[in-house]
């Protein structure tokens, strides 16, 4: 059977492509921001890191600086004089012994008047008024730390500038013994740690975070796309199935109309036409001395028979009637057929070639109704073939149901008309109603089995007919 074609396209909801483009954007920026927050934690724990080790250096450098080099310089020379070079390199080899393997890039001591006393770069020793407000919070004992950074500003938007550093200020103190740090303030320490190394290796892990959520994301967005689409296909199929019933309500709706009206039509004519048949044979029996008497009469029944066989394919048609179910033999049925068409089968060079297994169960369906049913069958593949053929029907079992192919030798169906074969009316045949396919098909139907017509691979057209065996009504 034919599948119905629905007279207007679906407009199924694209699930898939929202799903795919709003999900790619909030997948992308949720990985952004993600990202941005893990790099912003990890730089912050940097940065709070490195403070806490500058203060550890601080400390530890303004007590190795008083004791060993304050307090002997003090007591060997009376003064503290950096300019003396004896002084400045004892205090040059305390700062750095102190400092040694520390990730310290620069070091410099202001005395109290904001004098630059010592550093490492010998070239800014004496620079006035260098400290800045680091230096002033420092006098006041306050220790503060300031990070500074070069790069461009793409360089610096990405997090990874050419060069980072920590500027630390301390305030350098006199200590107390067995004391912690608070004696009087004596200047001010600044010590630079370079964190380039630090930033890089932050930048790398940035694009890590970024690279493995975007992976895992990506992956869920693949099990999740796979889920949607599987979604939009059942409700796309969902769809389509119910326009599919829609249209065929709608067809069987006017179909049911239209059958009503040719039934009655059909009943109408009925009547008359069998007063005419009659009176055709007695005419005929009256002009039964009559040379050429015969000719018109034999007209009148002709066409009489031949009107009162459309009317019943209205009628059957328009009022199909329920199968009466009982166990019968469906290749009996095939031999009736062909029994009763064997006069016009052999004057018309027909050959019809029954092929089936020797034990084949009985079915429980309407005999006489699919006695009709393959009738009209063979009748089509007799006209298929309009100078005579073969004929060939194969029977067979399969999965619970009773397996009939008919096939001829003809020219085959067009394709741009096999999808219309079914349609009610439709034939391409001069004196056809159009009405045979449609009730075979109902017949069929009524019995639960599925026909199909197709065009053989080898040529020609085969019908296939499928009916249940245990089917009881």
């Amino acid at each position: 059977m034919k599948a119905i074609v629905p007279s207007e396209k679906g407009k199924p909801f694209r699930l898939v492509k929202y799903f795919t483009f709003t999900s790619l954007v909030v997948i992308f920026l949720g990985t952004i921001v993600l990202a941005v927050m893990n790099v912003r934690w990890a730089r912050s724990l940097q940065l709070s890191k490195s403070e806490e080790y500058a203060l550890v250096l601080v400390e530890n450098l303004n007590h190795q600086v008083f004791l060993q080099f304050i307090i002997p310089a003090a007591l060997k020379f009376g003064k503290i004089q950096l300019r003396d070079k004896e002084q400045f390199e004892h205090l040059d080899r305390v700062v750095r012994s102190t400092l040694h393997s520390f990730k310290v890039e620069q070091v410099n001591i202001y005395d109290m008047n904001n004098i630059v006393s010592y550093s490492f770069d010998k070239g800014i020793i004496g620079l006035v008024n260098a400290g800045g407000t680091g230096y002033s919070n420092a006098l006041e004992g306050r220790t503060t730390s300031k990070l500074a950074q070069r790069g461009s500003l793409f360089e610096l938007s990405l997090g990874s500038p050419k060069e980072s550093k920590l500027v630390t200020f301390a305030p350098l103190r006199a200590e107390k013994p067995l004391s912690r740090i608070s004696g009087p303030v004596l200047g001010a320490v600044e010590i630079v740690q370079d964190l380039t190394e630090d930033d890089k290796a932050i930048f790398r892990f940035q694009i890590l975070v970024i690279s493995t959520c975007t992976a895992i994301m990506g992956v869920l967005f693949m099990v999740l796309l796979m889920v949607v689409k599987r979604g939009e296909n059942i409700i796309e199929r969902r769809g389509q199935e119910r326009l599919r019933l829609k249209e065929e309500l709608s067809r069987a709706q006017h179909l049911s109309s239209l059958g009503e009206m040719v039934a009655g039509i059909s009943h109408e004519i009925r009547n008359p036409l069998g007063i005419i048949r009659s009176s055709a044979g007695l005419l005929k029996k009256k002009a039964a001395g009559s040379p050429d008497g015969h000719t018109i009469p034999d007209i009148i029944i002709e066409e009489s028979s031949r009107l009162n066989n459309i009317v019943t394919d209205f009628l059957n048609f328009a009022r199909p009637r329920w199968p009466r179910f009982k166990s019968c033999r469906l290749q009996e049925i095939l031999d009736k057929n062909v029994t009763y068409l064997s006069t016009q089968l052999e004057s018309e060079g027909y050959a019809v070639n029954i092929e089936a297994p020797e034990r084949l169960p009985n079915i429980f369906a309407d005999a006489d109704m699919l006695y009709q049913a393959f009738l009209n069958l063979l009748i089509n593949s007799m006209q298929a073939m309009p100078s005579g053929g073969d004929i060939q029907i194969h029977m067979e079992q399969a999965d619970g149901r009773l397996r009939v192919l008919i096939r001829d030798h003809g020219e085959g169906i067009a394709e741009n008309i096999i999808t219309k074969i079914w349609d009610p009316f439709f034939t391409t045949k001069e004196k056809g109603t159009g009405l045979g396919l449609g009730i075979v098909q109902k017949i069929i139907e009524a019995h639960s089995g599925e026909i199909h017509i197709e065009n053989h691979a080898h040529g020609g057209a085969q019908t296939t007919v499928e009916l249940p065996i245990n089917l009881r009504g």
